[in-house]
């Protein structure tokens, strides 16, 4: 029987089904997603999921799908979240019904806040079940409503393959996000007679097209380049996702247009350009601050001016006009009323400028006009460099960042969440996707497991995951997943022995009251941890082996965990205080020394 049960699977698998057999609501499923280009799905089996894990078998029997079985549902979602955010495919989730599906929450929330594109599958107790409190019953379509882009309770199989289809499409379309799919275990397991939903065959009217921009409104936005003296492109997340980097490059450099991004943001463009800013907001770079106090016109482009970018808000680029392209409408306007507002793919908007300038020759160049801000701003670079503070012979977090910088420039980076997220992203040269960090939600525990995606989806590729010794306690249990499939991952905990960022605002604005910060008791040794896994484990603690142990870490024939020993009670500057404005950091010093050499980190006032 299991013979022929195999045989009748490789038939519909090899002929993609016919009109005339019957087949199964999960195969239905299974053959929608490979119709979708599905191959990577991150997961975790349970009772009510249990008719598609058997449908997967099959399929993964004949090298259709890869299932990457993870420790916990948390974990898989992340993954999936790193997987779509390093390659710009939708990634693809299992997971079981009750606890299983309450566990994919805190990930959904992740991926809607940064904009991830996701479809979830959740198993769910059969039809006549619902509503009974049956055993692992829980109404996750109620319980996601306000954190998913659309959702769907799969009640009739025969409906399977255009909800599928949907649901890629929506997650996709304009503002990427993710879509559950939650499907009764008796719909699995029904029969029907399938016609299968291709891609591209979906019709959604309450889904609006992606229209160009008018011409009266590209003509708006030169116009107001041109009479610019102070000019910054404040560039987000969206930028990344519409793939506009290229062009995003050749309108700053046209113009010599100085250019900041958010946490979402990085990569848009080599830091190491003279046009770059780095980061701004909280921890974002002085110069950028300053930058984006002083402009005359804030050209945003995919970004939200969420409150750890603009500070106090009403005196967020107070004195500039604001040029506002996003392609959901719901962002332009809600923080900060732009002057021109297009609502629209950033990609195709920055070409529609770059091809209107191209064909108005009279067009000027203001190179000469913005000569004494690019000026100001070089200025602001020598004088107040980001800083490497020195303790005698303890290990900087910053140091090690930027030596892992030089060393692996074209690597790709997950992060957790805290000091170690703020210093690798001041720190750290990152291509387009390749930086993947929790910015929106800020979530502990994201880089471990959204490592293993981005690692799957590019075997060959170096990927390095930058923890706290915090964060990594969150989702340490995936270290059997890199385990198992043997994935070459780096994993470097940044381990000053506390909850650094909780720490340092308890500091700063709690009195120095450490209230359950401290991690130092009933942490594990690290590298005993993971031999356990059977993972290679080292350890970091005297600064003048700092780039022997870096260079062996990153040229390892496997997988690794580097724990550094840093700094204690180091704290990540520059920083706004909650309430202040972008020029009111603290933890900068105006002075001209470089960035490597021995330097101690003051309070500087707004003067």
């Amino acid at each position: 029987m299991i013979y022929l049960h195999y045989l009748f699977h490789t038939y519909h698998l090899n002929f993609m089904s016919t009109n005339c057999e019957k087949v199964t609501g999960a195969f239905a499923l299974m053959d929608s997603l490979v119709r979708h280009g599905v191959f990577h799905i991150f997961g975790y089996p349970g009772g009510a999921i249990l008719p598609i894990y058997d449908e997967l078998y099959v399929w993964e029997q004949n090298n259709r799908v890869q299932h990457i079985l993870f420790r916990h549902e948390q974990g898989a979602v992340h993954a999936a979240d790193g997987y779509s955010r390093s390659t710009g495919k939708v990634g693809v989730c299992f997971a079981t019904s009750g606890p299983g599906a309450t566990n994919l929450v805190t990930g959904i929330a992740t991926a809607q806040m940064d904009s991830i594109p996701l479809v979830l599958i959740t198993g769910q107790v059969a039809r006549s079940f619902i509503g009974t409190d049956a055993f692992q019953e829980v109404d996750i379509f109620g319980i996601t409503l306000p954190i998913v882009k659309h959702s769907y309770v799969v009640r009739d199989p025969r409906d399977m393959s255009q909800i599928v289809a949907d649901a890629f499409y929506i997650s996709q379309h304009g503002r990427p996000g993710p879509v559950l799919i939650d499907i009764p275990k008796d719909v699995g397991l029904e029969k029907i007679f399938y016609q299968p939903v291709e891609p591209k065959n979906v019709y959604l009217p309450g889904c609006r097209p992606i229209v160009k921009p008018k011409s009266k409104q590209i003509a708006k936005i030169v116009q107001m380049i041109q009479q610019s003296s102070q000019p910054l492109l404040y560039i987000g997340g969206g930028s990344i996702i519409s793939g506009a980097n290229s062009v995003i490059r050749e309108l700053a450099v046209k113009f010599q247009i100085p250019i900041t991004t958010t946490l979402m943001g990085k990569g848009i463009i080599d830091e190491k350009h003279s046009l770059s800013l780095g980061m701004l907001g909280m921890h974002g770079t002085a110069y950028a601050n300053f930058a984006v106090s002083e402009c005359d016109l804030l050209i945003a482009l995919g970004a939200r001016f969420d409150d750890r970018v603009t500070g106090k808000l009403d005196e967020f680029a107070c004195n500039a006009q604001v040029i506002h392209i996003d392609i959901d409408p719901a962002e332009v306007g809600k923080n900060r009323i732009p002057q021109v507002a297009v609502v629209g793919d950033i990609r195709l908007v920055v070409n529609e400028i770059l091809d209107y300038i191209n064909n108005h020759h009279d067009i000027q160049n203001i190179n000469d006009q913005t000569r004494s801000w690019r000026e100001r701003i070089i200025a602001w670079k020598q004088n107040y460099p980001l800083l490497i503070p020195r303790k005698q012979d303890r290990i900087a977090p910053q140091e090690v960042l930027c030596y892992l910088s030089e060393i692996s420039p074209e690597a790709y980076f997950t992060t957790d969440v805290g000091q170690h997220q703020m210093w690798a992203a001041q720190f750290l040269n990152v291509l387009p996707r390749h930086w993947m960090s929790s910015a929106g939600l800020g979530t502990m525990g994201y880089g471990l497991p959204a490592a293993i995606g981005v690692q799957m989806a590019n075997l060959s590729r170096q990927v390095i995951c930058i923890s706290g010794d915090a964060s990594f306690q969150m989702n340490l249990q995936e270290l059997a997943t890199i385990a198992l499939y043997n994935l070459p991952l780096k994993i470097i905990i940044i381990n000053n022995k506390w909850q650094g960022m909780v720490r340092q605002w308890q500091q700063a604005f709690y009195g120095e009251r450490y209230s359950h910060s401290n991690m130092d008791k009933g942490s594990p040794d690290f590298v005993q941890l993971s031999k356990a896994f059977g993972i290679l484990g080292i350890e970091l603690h005297t600064k003048n082996s700092i780039h022997q142990v870096l260079q062996f870490f990153i040229n390892y024939d496997g997988p690794c965990v580097l724990d550094c020993k840093v700094v204690e009670d180091q704290n990540c500057y520059p920083m706004v205080a909650p309430g202040k404005s972008n020029s009111q950091m603290i933890g900068i010093v105006k002075q001209s020394k470089k960035i490597n050499e021995v330097v101690n980190i003051s309070k500087l006032s707004n003067d």
